[in-house]
Formats: C-alpha cells, sequence, structure tokens
C-alpha cells in the first residue's frame, strides 16, 4: 500500500492466452535465526508429518523437528522452533487445498465470466488468477493478502494507476509492478513467501514472476473482483 502520487501509466498491450500452474515452491521469507529444536509433540503431529513426508506416528522425533523447523524458517513462521501447531499446520492446510483446485480455481463460478478479462482473487484460498470470460488465462497463483485489520476489500474494482517502480510513502518499502485497484491497495510483487504470515496491509502480494506477468496481461481499465475472507481475519 502507499499514497498515490497520480500520473498517467504507460498502457502495455495483452499478450496471448498463457495458463501457468500454482507453483508451491516460492522464494523464501527471509532468514530466522533458528533456535533449539523443541521435543514436545505437537497438536498437529500426525497431519504435519503427513505432509512433510515423515513418518506419520504422531510423536515428535528429532527429524521431524528438523524437517519442521526448516518448513517454518522458508516460510517466515515464528516461533520457528518446529512445533507442529496451529499456525504451521494452517499454513500447510491451504496449501492442500490451493493445490487441489488445479487448473479450475472459477468452478464455483463466484468471479463474474461476463466482464471480458478480469483479474480473479479468493481471499479464502489466497490464490488469484486472470481470466477471459469463462477461458482461464493464468494462474491459479497463491497470493498473500491483508492481514486482520488491514484486510483487503472485497468486491467488483478496476486497475486505475500503475506504477512499474512503485514505492510506498506510508511503509518506505518497494512495491514491485504495482497496479492499484482500491485506494491505496494493489498487486505488487514482494520478496517473502506467499504463505509468510499473518499477511499484508491490504495489497495483494505476488511473487516477482507473477506480479510481472500480471503487469503484462493488464491495463489500465481492466476488472479485478476480489470475494472471499482471509483464513484469520
Amino acid at each position: 500500500m502507499g499514497d498515490i502520487r497520480r500520473r498517467r501509466a504507460v498502457a502495455l498491450g495483452i499478450t496471448g492466452g498463457l495458463v501457468a500452474p500454482l507453483a508451491l515452491t516460492i522464494a523464501a521469507a527471509p532468514a530466522q535465526a533458528a533456535p533449539s529444536c523443541t521435543t514436545q509433540t505437537g497438536p498437529y503431529q500426525k497431519q504435519v508429518e503427513k505432509f512433510l513426508g515423515r513418518p506419520v506416528d504422531g510423536k515428535q522425533s528429532a527429524a521431524d523437528c528438523k524437517a519442521i523447523q526448516a518448513f517454518q524458517t522458508k516460510h517466515g513462521i515464528s516461533p520457528n522452533a518446529g512445533y507442529a501447531g496451529p499456525v504451521t499446520w494452517g499454513v500447510m492446510d491451504l496449501m492442500n487445498k490451493q493445490k487441489a483446485v488445479g487448473n479450475k480455481p472459477n468452478k464455483d463460478g463466484k468471479c463474474p465470466v461476463n466482464k471480458g478479462r478480469i483479474a480473479c482473487v479468493n481471499l479464502t484460498l489466497q490464490l488469484s488468477w486472470i481470466q477471459d470470460g469463462d477461458k482461464l488465462v493464468y494462474g491459479p497463483v497463491p497470493v498473500r493478502t491483508g492481514r486482520n485489520g488491514y484486510e483487503t476489500r472485497t468486491g467488483l474494482k478496476k486497475i486505475y494507476w500503475r506504477n512499474i517502480d512503485h514505492v510506498s510513502s506510508i511503509y518506505n518499502v518497494p512495491m514491485p509492478y504495482a497496479q492499484f485497484f482500491d485506494g491505496g491497495q494493489a498487486f505488487h510483487s514482494v520478496g517473502v513467501s506467499m504463505w509468510n504470515p499473518p499477511g499484508s496491509h491490504g495489497c495483494v502480494n505476488m511473487t516477482k514472476t507473477d506480479a510481472k506477468k500480471y503487469w503484462s496481461l493488464l491495463k489500465n481499465g481492466d476488472d479485478v473482483f476480489v470475494y472471499g475472507r482471509k483464513p484469520g481475519t
């Protein structure tokens, strides 16, 4: 997010129907110092063991802890002591649900198919995609939306300003490939995991690859539809 110094953005042409699958290997969050591994068995031990491909015995082991800790560190989950708690399992459960969507993100028909090209954002599943009518153009891809108190606002909107090198004057952070669609809320790339809790300050965070593709596929005046509710908000 950031205040908007309005100036005319260059409208880029829309490329052809590229469809990219959901990828679950995303750039890691900034490294955290790894604390000592906990020996405590967590309430979601079996689920976490299964997700990580560990022996599912429901009992914490040193190897379990190291695997859980590595996952927590990669995605910015704190504390990253290897405990199979609700936050860690919540991230894994969301990943499972995202993967299950496959290439039919609008199976429920909630994102309008009568608007032509439109960027859809499903807050519940933390997924976004671009469609043209009922044709999938790009995605679905994982996104990171607004945390509790800074929720990404729902409804039908339009991209009205784009700035490829935007810097937020509120948070003093870069917002590359920013495409604003609702006040200070925009699509833009970030350098943290898409599953890094608790979320953004309202923007729809994306990987650099996905933000660049959105930049090439969208233009001022294109529709954006945001629906659902982010877990934990």
